[in-house]
């Protein structure tokens, strides 16, 4: 398993900070029907339990916003994935289907309400990540999104750079269908669904409907 550490200014601003750590082998694909009834029946929760101004009151997306406005960054703006989801869900505007490793970590993201950083570990460089904060000369390209302006951001850094922030997920190590080695983040900057159990589900989805094997877990607690 990878190993984390967490910038001082993080663990400051907020410091019930958890961090649900899932590693595995795995093999991605389309997502099945049964994973995506999982999926819609999530949505319909959503969208029966939050109007979309209050969807931000959500604990653990507060808590993420509370750390960006810490850090120096607007979350209305840059919004957290976890909440981008969820305000998708409830503007009728459904979530894409795309493989059993994104879907997966969706499902969690907008059950728990942690923003999940969903990682192909091949493509993470050396054994170590460290969550800092972004800066004005980090170059990043998220996941659909072109170049991010990360700078204030909660970032995951590995060797080459910044690969991971609660916004979104870099190019360089995202999932794909060539994936087999997962690091799977579970960003809790506040409770809502206990960690140990969101982390506990998380392996169980892995094991349904990726063929989980040589799994690992952890809870970081800086």
């Amino acid at each position: 398993m990878i190993a984390i550490s967490v910038d001082e200014r993080i663990a400051a601003a907020c410091p019930q900070t958890r961090i649900g750590l899932v590693s595995a082998t795995v093999h991605n694909g389309p997502t099945s029907d049964e994973l995506w009834a999982e999926i819609e029946d999530a949505a319909r929760g959503i969208k029966s339990q939050y109007e979309l101004l209050a969807i931000n009151q959500r604990p653990a997306i507060a808590a993420t916003r509370r750390l960006y406005r810490a850090l120096g960054k607007d979350p209305s703006r840059y919004r957290v994935s976890s909440e981008a989801l969820c305000r998708r869900i409830i503007r009728g505007l459904g979530i894409y289907r795309l493989t059993t490793l994104i879907d997966l970590v969706n499902l969690v993201s907008i059950k728990s309400g942690y923003a999940i950083s969903g990682l192909d570990r091949d493509h993470i460089v050396g054994d170590r990540l460290t969550l800092s904060v972004g800066t004005a000369s980090d170059v990043y390209n998220g996941i659909g999104r072109g170049l991010l302006n990360i700078e204030g951001m909660p970032v995951y850094r590995d060797a080459a750079g910044p690969i991971a922030t609660p916004t979104s997920d870099e190019e360089r190590t995202k999932f794909t269908d060539q994936t087999v080695n997962v690091q799977i983040n579970i960003n809790a900057f506040g409770p809502e669904m206990p960690i140990q159990e969101t982390v506990d589900w998380t392996v169980s989805l892995l094991e349904n409907y990726a063929c989980a094997t040589d799994i690992e877990t952890a809870i970081h607690i800086p």
